[in-house]
């Protein structure tokens, strides 16, 4: 059970708590509490917290370096963190300390926490994967630091105007930050550009020397990451682009006031937004020079911190640090190491690529073929012309291992090749990954199955043992423990609070799915999270939702292989199923959508409009209004996902199978006691053998019925031959939704009959008849509060702590530090 704080320990805390909170408001904020803003709260609280985390921050260091311990660092391209005030006060053990201080000046905790801006440092799942793996990480010890860039302004902040999705910048930093600290002393050039001369040593050894090079200083900014009720507090290191040049006198001189700081602005272009836009050429250099630009500080990090302790005795450089790859987006960092290693610690090429192929470990994340990053070779000889050459010498010794196994000429130009000879010569960063690295591996088993036998089946049958599995988790602390205090409260109260940081321990709730007080508790925390959320939807949106309809929930990331468009087309089902029968008693249904399409994905942005203009007619037809709801909730991110996950009944994970590499959100939804709807796609299959198949809803086309399909497939046919699914097409078609804009949707219209790459119009059937089943046992509150509890009862496995202990052990070969 429960121990409880005794009084005096509480007092202590609060007492030093609202010392320290009124220095920092008096001397750093300069603010008398007469006139303090909430936003003055807030960071003289975050800066009382960061404070109380700098001995451990230090101490935790000190201790990776006297135990010299490997560590582990972690590139990643983003970080989803979200807000970090409401995670580290429960980290720290000091959430009732604050509340009660926050009390005793008239304030709520819970408005100063959101007064913090969520971090722009990621987009989505792979993001918050980093953030959830940094949380994990911290909470058992683990010697690492993650690494990757400031962005100024994050990804966008996503409106909604007349129907579309409308981009505007993520003020992040409008206030500042007060979590981070500035680290002058870790500032880095990094080079671009330039030629490589080439000349000979005294021994007649040829060396290469990168040379006329455009610069940027790349300057540290170090957030602490604390642990769970330990005291480790690790590292996220993230890089600002910084100009070697701060200002041009000369131009400025002469009037020239635009061109005095013009290399200035260009140079620290690197770190401003999150995602350039690739669509035009300067938006993809943009976006390598971002990748570059981190991996090169990082390793340069790296590097001085091994030589520091470890007198460059690089035999060891392998058994002391390990390097990941969140993705192909720092792939760069496998030839830049070889550069260094070879052109400026003088190591023989062998050794230098025994080394880098120790060190480091490739994690792939998607199987969508537009999402496996390719680089022109032309881009990156001008940009890192030394970095072209070392790739051009690593493909030519790909090449010959493929040779010497064996392997088809032609096969190895198309498949194992990193550098395929053709007209357009690119450089395949996922292939360059897996050669360049010791461990290759999927985030859920039916991923890693297909990057085995169908995305990279030739490099795997080159490099068996480097490929494996390792299913993605989800951080306990930050998607139930804070997301959903009330629902944690019941469950630490009936078994304990161990599974908060052993999750298997979470099964032990099976036992009360028949405990009336218990199931009785478990509805009435759905309904007041259901509260929650409707409060958000009025202020937002300005409807009024039946807490006790069905919340049925797809955020996430919109890309066509998410099927949000699937969810619509039946939402246009349910409309018309209501409109033929008005009278009769139907299922009450408030349907959630929420997510970001790319600013350049066209198609992604038009589904939302259609979402949208669904939505309007939907949702003020009297006759259907009462039934049916459908809300799009703007700018998704972490924090409103706090909100609507523990709101949610049904979950729609319904990916066209085989393209979901694992997914995170339908971990989340599941381990909040939602009913998750779904393909057998990415972790799917797993939570499905975790909850039992009877407590998940699965539907549609199996991965390898999607591939056996593929070139007979005549979505055209299934049009034809589907009165129910013809009658929502021609709805669409009809401009029953868009009765002042025509033809606006013709482009999905053409999509989905004529070519339907992703199955919807085959899945709907299925889609349907599944969603009749979860009406069925939606009517029956007991047995759907029984699914739920054994939703969150069979969730053990997808903790992210399971997942880092894993990497740890398997791949990275690092320890806890105690």
């Amino acid at each position: 059970m429960l121990k409880k704080k005794s009084s005096s320990t509480a007092n202590n805390k609060l007492a030093e708590l609202k010392q320290h909170f009124e220095n920092h408001l008096e001397t750093s904020i300069a603010k008398d509490p007469i006139d303090m803003t909430k936003n003055d709260v807030f960071k003289a609280l975050a800066l009382t917290i960061r404070d109380k985390m700098m001995k451990n921050w230090l101490k935790t260091q000190r201790e990776y370096a006297q135990k010299d311990l490997k560590r582990v660092c972690y590139l990643s391209l983003e970080f989803l963190m979200g807000r970090l005030l409401e995670n580290t006060l429960i980290n720290l053990e000091i959430f009732d300390e604050a509340k009660e201080l926050m009390h005793e000046y008239g304030l709520n905790l819970n408005e100063i926490i959101h007064e913090e801006p969520d971090m722009g440092l990621g987009n989505g799942g792979l993001g918050r994967l980093a953030a959830c793996f940094l949380d994990s990480l911290s909470t058992l010890s683990m010697p690492a630091v993650g690494y990757g860039i400031r962005y100024e302004y994050g990804i966008f902040e996503q409106d909604i105007i007349k129907g579309f999705q409308v981009e505007k910048p993520d003020k992040w930093l409008r206030y500042g930050n007060p979590w981070e600290i500035v680290r002058p002393e870790y500032t880095y050039t990094v080079k671009f550009n330039g030629n490589v001369s080439t000349n000979f040593d005294v021994n007649g050894k040829m060396k290469h020397e990168w040379v006329n090079t455009d610069d940027v200083l790349a300057v540290a900014y170090d957030i602490p990451i604390p642990g769970y009720k330990n005291e480790t507090v690790n590292t996220l290191r993230l890089w600002k682009a910084k100009s070697t040049d701060e200002f041009d006198f000369e131009n400025f001189n002469q009037g020239n006031y635009l061109s005095a700081v013009e290399k200035k602005n260009l140079s620290e272009t690197i770190s401003k937004v999150l995602y350039p836009n690739d669509s035009f050429p300067s938006g993809k250099i943009l976006r390598l020079k971002q990748q570059y630009f981190f991996v090169s500080a990082t390793l340069q990090d790296i590097v001085r911190r091994f030589k520091r302790d470890h007198d460059s005795d690089w035999k060891k450089f392998s058994d002391k640090v390990a390097i990941q790859l969140n993705d192909t987006h720092p792939a760069i960092a496998i030839p830049d190491l070889m550069r260094i290693l070879i052109d400026e610690e003088n190591l023989e090429w062998e050794n230098a690529w025994e080394l880098t192929t120790k060190t480091f470990a490739y994690t792939n994340h998607t199987i969508v073929p537009e999402a496996l990053e390719q680089w022109q070779l032309s881009i990156i000889d001008t940009m890192l012309p030394r970095h072209a050459q070392i790739i051009e010498e690593i493909n030519r010794r790909l090449i010959d291992e493929a040779r010497e196994n064996n392997f088809d000429e032609n096969l190895i130009n198309e498949k194992i090749s990193i550098v395929p000879e053709n007209q357009n010569k690119v450089v395949r960063m996922s292939n360059l990954s897996i050669y360049g690295s010791m461990s290759v591996n999927g985030v859920a088993e039916l991923h890693s199955q297909i990057i085995r036998e169908q995305i990279f089946a030739d490099l795997y049958k080159l490099f068996p043992d480097k490929f494996n599995n390792k299913t993605n988790g989800i951080s306990v602390r930050r998607f139930i423990r804070q997301a959903n205090p009330l629902l944690s409260e019941l469950i630490s109260e009936s078994i304990g609070d161990e599974w908060i940081t052993d999750l298997q321990k979470i099964q032990a709730i099976e036992k009360f799915v028949n405990d009336s007080s218990f199931t009785t508790r478990w509805e009435e925390i759905k309904l007041q999270n259901k509260m929650g959320l409707i409060k958000i939807i009025k202020a937002e949106n300005d409807l009024e939702i039946n807490p006790y309809a069905m919340f049925d929930t797809q955020v996430k990331r919109f890309h066509e292989y998410k099927r949000q468009l699937l969810n619509i087309l039946h939402v246009i089902h349910l409309y018309l199923k209501i409109k033929d029968e008005p009278q009769k008693i139907h299922v009450p249904r408030v349907v959630i959508f929420g997510g970001k399409a790319a600013p350049s994905y066209v198609m992604a942005k038009l589904i939302i409009k259609l979402i949208n203009s669904v939505a309007k007619i939907v949702n003020e037809d009297s006759q259907v209004n009462k039934w049916l709801q459908v809300v799009f909730i703007k700018n998704y991110g972490v924090s409103l996902a706090e909100i609507i996950i523990p709101a949610t009944d049904l979950s729609e994970q319904i990916s066209t199978a085989g393209f979901e590499a694992s997914g995170t959100g339908n971990m989340k939804f599941a381990l909040n006691g939602a009913l998750t709807i779904g393909t057998l796609d990415g972790a799917n299959i797993e939570i499905k053998n975790e909850v039992g198949e009877e407590n998940i809803f699965i539907f549609g086309l199996k991965s390898d019925e999607v591939l056996s399909k593929r070139n007979t497939y005549n979505s055209f046919h299934v049009y034809e031959i589907n009165s129910d699914l013809k009658r929502v097409i021609d709805c669409i078609k009809e401009n029953i939704f868009s009765k002042d804009e025509p033809g606006i949707f013709e482009p999905i219209i053409n999509e989905l009959l004529y070519r339907d790459y992703y199955f919807l119009m085959e899945d709907f059937n299925s889609y349907k008849e599944a969603q009749l089943k979860v009406e069925s046992f939606f009517l029956s509150r007991e047995e759907w509060t029984k699914k739920s509890i054994l939703n969150v009862a069979g969730m053990g496995k997808f903790s992210s702590d399971r997942t880092i202990k894993e990497y740890a052990s398997e791949i990275w070969n690092i320890k806890p530090a105690h």
